[in-house]
């Protein structure tokens, strides 16, 4: 191989390594703030991290939303007021960034990633 084309190529791996690398930090910091919202605003009732049970007992567990919904579709409601029939649940509001996050870090819990929603 010519040494230009193997300094060419080395290079492109490079950059593509170093945006690898920037995506999964770029994810890691969505995630950490995905966490810190959802410890801020719902873990006075719910069970927001990997394991626990919820402080009020008929509050989901985050870590199994995916059972109840596709997680993916809760940022839309996020960010355009989430509402539950529980009366005694606020309403929440959140930034398209902050419901983006919020989404990062359901995802990154749940127990069954693929589990199908079950039909009520």
């Amino acid at each position: 191989m010519r040494p230009r084309l193997v300094t060419t190529l080395a290079l492109a791996a490079g950059l593509a390594l170093g945006a690898t690398a920037a995506a999964a930090q770029s994810q890691r910091v969505l995630v950490q703030r995905g966490e810190a919202l959802v410890k801020q605003n719902c873990s006075l009732c719910h069970a927001v991290g990997r394991d626990g049970a919820s402080p009020y007992p008929n509050a989901p567990l985050f870590r199994e939303l995916s059972k109840r919904y596709p997680v993916d579709v809760l940022e839309e409601a996020l960010a355009e007021g989430f509402t539950s029939g529980h009366p005694a649940m606020p309403e929440f509001t959140f930034s398209a960034e902050r419901a983006a996050a919020i989404v990062a870090y359901l995802s990154s819990i749940q127990v069954e990633p693929n589990a199908r929603p079950q039909r009520r």
